[in-house]
Formats: structure tokens, sequence, C-alpha cells
């Protein structure tokens, strides 16, 4: 199938996505077709559209969704319109892309896997690291059986409160619209990431805080973790007001017989001490882009053209799409980290109670 892209949502991620399908059709990358926008301002649309020859410019996400020339639909509006956006484009007959957070709510992020499952269509959501270089390598790495069992990871995420800076997310800071602050808009990615590396949550216990005074969105939140296998995990995930500070994740993981430490989530150099390797050893961003781009099976001179950062998740989205397969990540795993959002913010609301998962 040849993938016709309509992306309702014109603002900061809905930028991204239409810089990385307009790059990847352009230059034939993949088999799809880059053919509408929507947002609720027309004239940001129409620029859109302008800027990338596009059929139709609408302010009317059911106008987009029920076009005969759009077959696969991106949802990149705030997170309390997600829901209602895929369900019809789920009636509809159409695959979809979804932002992460599905919705504010398990219970809707629920009812949406539900519904494309039932529709039968195709869906991915937007859980960037599944397709980072250096967590991918990272992932490889730690499959190696001499390291012994999995101890514990230690995770720090902080960013500045995106409400500022280059994000300009005011509705980040209303939880009518985001649901919540940076457990279910930022950590999400690590509760997600954390079960990628370790496995099953067994349990989890949280605790979160409000510095900033946004009622209800929390800016500070800390989660242990404990997994089926026995290892332990400690999130710590902050929305800081250090406005000059870059976004940053700090990653370490510690096995038995070696450890690893990542200070960057996308692209960067990994650290690690093993006892083969009498001392830490630094395998660097090049040589990781290199082991990345042969896991993946990509030619590095095809991604310095045309698959910046954001772009690799729209490249597998639609090359599944035209390959007649499943995307991934899916909403089925999108579902699994809404369930650990929710256990945290349970345990939170009963001062740290211990949540049992398993």
């Amino acid at each position: 199938m040849q993938p016709h892209v309509g992306i309702i949502g014109a603002g900061l991620i809905g930028r991204f996505h239409a810089r990385g399908v307009h790059g990847l059709t352009k230059l034939g990358l993949v088999d799809a077709r880059y053919v509408a926008v929507c947002d609720r301002e027309l004239e940001r649309a129409e620029s859109f559209a302008r800027i990338a020859d596009l059929d139709l410019a609408t302010a009317d996400p059911e106008e987009l969704i029920a076009s005969p020339s759009v077959n696969t639909i991106y949802v990149c509006t705030p997170t309390a319109e997600h829901k209602e956006l895929v369900l019809r484009a789920a009636a509809a007959g159409k695959h979809v892309f979804c932002e992460k957070p599905l919705a504010r709510t398990l219970a809707d992020a629920q009812e949406m896997y539900n519904a494309v499952q039932s529709a039968g269509v195709r869906h991915q959501v937007g859980l960037i690291m599944h397709h980072s270089p250096v967590l991918t390598v990272l992932k490889e790495l730690i499959t190696d059986p001499t390291l012994g069992r999995l101890m514990t990871i230690v995770f720090r995420d902080d960013q500045a409160f995106p409400i500022q800076g280059h994000y300009a997310s005011d509705w980040r800071g209303d939880v009518a619209i985001a649901g919540g602050g940076t457990l279910i808009e930022h950590s999400i990615h690590d509760l997600d990431l954390l079960t990628w590396f370790a496995g099953d949550v067994e349990s989890l216990q949280a605790q979160t805080r409000n510095y900033a005074g946004h009622e209800g969105v929390e800016d500070l939140a800390s989660v242990m973790l404990s997994f089926a296998s026995g290892a332990t995990a400690q999130l710590t995930s902050v929305w800081h007001d250090i406005k000059e500070r870059a976004s940053g994740r700090l990653l370490e993981v510690f096995f038995e017989r070696g450890y690893f430490a990542v200070d960057q989530d996308f692209f960067g150099s990994i650290s690690y001490e093993t006892n083969d390797t009498q001392g830490p050893t630094t395998i660097s961003d090049q040589e990781v882009r290199q082991r990345y781009f042969d896991i993946a099976g990509l030619d590095k001179d095809v991604f310095d053209q045309a698959l910046g950062k954001y772009s690799l998740e729209d490249y597998f989205f639609l090359q599944a799409l035209a390959e007649d397969r499943d995307p991934h990540p899916g909403f089925d795993v999108a579902l699994g980290a809404h369930k650990l959002v929710d256990a945290a913010y349970r345990s939170a609301a009963e001062d740290g109670r211990r949540i049992d998962l398993s």
C-alpha cells in the first residue's frame, strides 16, 4: 500500500513530522505521498501546504479524515484531542500515527487501542526512543550473557518546563489538556524504555511534587520499579526552570559483571566497563552511529541526506505501511507505558504506596 499522508496539527511536533514526511517522499526514500494538512489556524495549514505543494489544507479535521486522497493520518495535536481524532480515523479505516502520550488517561488509551484493533488499521505511537541510535546499540550490548544478571538501572531525565523556550507549549501547564506533568508528558518515554531494557515490571512506588504551581501538573517525579527478573530501577524526572539548560537523559545500567552509561538519548557515545575491559572504555558517537546503521539496515549516506533525528520514526512507519506490515512501536507498546504511568500516579496519590503490577 502506498501511504497518502495527512497531518493534523501544525505546531512544533507537527512541523517535525511534516519535514520528515516531506523530505522522505520528495527524495523517494519511501514509497509514499504527503497530501494534506489540518490546523485550527487555517493560515498555518495553508503555509504548510504551500511549502510541500499539498492537495488539501483545512481547519476542519473531519474534512481531512474523510478525504478519499488520505489513507494515513498523523495526529500531532495537544494530548486531550488525540482520542477523538484517533477514533474518527480508525472508524474511517485510516492508518494512524499518534504522538505520545496516546491520551490523558489509561482508560482513554485503552479505548484508542481497542478502536484501531477493531478497525484493523495499522498504528504507531511517537515513542521515539525505540528509534534512538545510542539506545538501540546499548540495548544490543546488554544482551551479552557474560554480563550476568541485570541488577539495577539509575535513570535521570531533566528538561526545562516545556511551556517556555523552543517548545512554547502553553497547554502543557493545563492538566485538563495534558493529563499531568513530567510523568505522562515526558517520562512515558522513560518508563517504556525501562521495560524495553529490563522486561516486565512487578511493582512500583512513586512520589511527585509541584514546584512551578500548575495545578495537577507535577514537575518532579521519582519512581522506584521492581522487575519480574529481580532487578530494580530508579527514575527521577524533572521539569526545572533553568532556561538555557538543554534537555538531557543520564542512564546507568549495572549488571553483575558490567556497567554501561549514556548521557544522551539519541546520538552520543556509550561508556562501559566489564571484567574484560580492564578499565573504562568508550564507544564513540561515530561508531555508535555505524553500529546503529548496521542494526537498522540503513545506509549512512541516506541517513545524512534526509533522516534527521526526528525523521527516523517517520521512515520506519511509512516503510512498514508500504510493505504491508505492522509498524513499531504500536499502540500496544504505548498502552503498556500508560499502565505504568497510571500506576505511578496512583502510588503518588497515596504517598508512595507500592502498586502491584504482576
